[in-house]
């Protein structure tokens, strides 16, 4: 068969073409945020079956934000160890111990927890055991990718998390009618199993160098005593109370408007389930696509415009409980958005503002205050609800939401000024370099 030279031009475009789709997909990003989704799909497994679980293992609204809140503590304090560690002894071997350690947590806490003290237990440990593969994969990618593209990358990272919870509650959602809490856990948490096998896979011949050895420079210096550095960590906090007590409370909240409206309990959990997962899809597209903006327009800006967003939602959703559910659904998709929105820039923005030497401190310290923030909120959280409907036992419904979702509020407040303030003092630094 003779090929004619029009032929063979058409077939060396073609190829061409397919050359250049392979190496702009970029392979180990998407590995990278694989093992993250997997990892990712315990994190909510008990929010998802909350409102089963409240009245199985007999808790009130108190007793429950404490596993919450248990979680938190325990996620925060590993983020803290892990992140300060990976500044001498890099972050590459810590991020694959902890995927490793989550994945045998995670079956332990599928098999054994089944009532209120093995629940607490487990969650907190399987947390301990999880929060040191965040910051070490973040340090690991802010190496890999220059400025210019570290919003979307680690906009891509954040949205594998969310995809993460998306599958739990997924999972979950399906699971509960049908088997139960239990049935529950035991799908997602066999995510982490898969998660650790790809994270080895990945990072197998991936190089990754060690932090810059510290030298005169100073810790109070290059980071209690930089504006940029801790207004973006008090952002951080502010960010984490708001967003981790909604993730915590959601599916509860969404399945005591279906149950308030004649729904059957298992049914309206797995719906609650379902409808929190169409959430996390939100929050997915907002953190790539936000990333992405923040690398164009400034970190600042979009941040504020997010921040402020969700603040005016949190003092607001708690009342919707009984608007129509299709109202109700579409708020939480603009709440959700709001809410994670400015994840993925709060990261890259600090990767760019502190010292390479002290990164993994300044991640540690930021993780500390947010996700201890966190814990505070649900528990807290769970409390007030208790406050604002003192004739309701573990097995009743909560019908007044309002005040318990407004303390999320709070937080909110605190990362908008941050935000804010965090441009200001950009600017003076940049101004003062020049």
């Amino acid at each position: 068969m003779v090929w004619s030279d029009k032929s063979l031009v058409i077939i060396e475009i073609a190829r061409m073409k397919l050359k250049g789709l392979k190496d702009r997909f970029d392979w180990w990003l998407a590995g990278i945020c694989l093992a993250r989704t997997f990892n990712g799909t315990v994190f909510v497994t008990y929010a998802a079956s909350l409102p089963v679980l409240q009245s199985a293992w007999m808790m009130s609204g108190s007793s429950a934000g404490t596993i919450a809140g248990g979680f938190s503590f325990g996620y925060a304090i590993s983020l803290a160890v892990v992140s300060n560690l990976a500044d001498r002894v890099g972050p590459k071997p810590l991020y694959l111990m902890s995927m490793t350690t989550s994945a045998v947590f995670a079956m332990l806490f599928a098999v054994f927890a089944r009532d209120y003290w093995s629940g607490l237990v487990l969650y907190t440990l399987l947390a301990l055991s999880m929060g040191g593969n965040y910051t070490t994969a973040l340090m690991i990618i802010s190496e890999r990718y220059p400025f210019q593209r570290r919003g979307r990358a680690m906009g891509f990272f954040i949205a594998s998390t969310s995809l993460g919870y998306t599958l739990s509650l997924v999972l979950s959602g399906t699971a509960l009618p049908i088997g139960g809490y239990r049935l529950a856990f035991y799908l997602t948490c066999a995510g982490p199993v898969i998660g650790a096998i790809l994270a080895w896979i990945i990072l197998s011949r991936t190089q990754v160098r060690l932090p810059n050895q510290r030298t005169g420079k100073k810790l109070s210096r290059e980071v209690f005593g930089k504006p940029s550095v801790m207004t973006l960590i008090y952002g951080y906090t502010g960010h984490s109370w708001e967003l981790l007590g909604m993730w915590a409370w959601t599916p509860a909240f969404l399945s005591a408007c279906l149950i308030l409206g004649g729904g059957e309990v298992m049914a309206a959990a797995g719906t609650g389930a379902y409808v929190t997962a169409a959430f996390h899809v939100t929050g997915l597209v907002a953190s790539f696509t936000m990333g992405s903006l923040s690398d164009r327009i400034g970190r600042s800006r979009v941040m504020v415009v997010l921040t402020g967003l969700s603040t005016i939602i949190s003092f607001t959703f708690g009342w919707t409980i009984f608007w129509p559910y299709v109202l109700v659904f579409i708020l939480g998709l603009v709440y959700s958005f709001a809410c994670l929105g400015d994840s993925p820039i709060l990261s890259a923005a600090l990767t760019e503002t502190v010292d390479s030497a002290y990164m993994g401190t300044a991640f540690g310290l930021r993780s500390l205050l947010g996700f201890g923030a966190g814990a505070a909120s649900s528990i807290v959280f769970g409390f007030v609800l208790d406050l604002s409907n003192p004739a309701v036992s573990h097995s009743a419904v909560y019908e007044t939401w309002g005040w318990a979702f407004g303390i999320l509020g709070l937080g909110g407040l605190l990362a908008v000024v941050s935000a804010y303030m965090y441009g200001r003092y950009t600017l003076r630094e940049a101004t003062q370099g020049n």
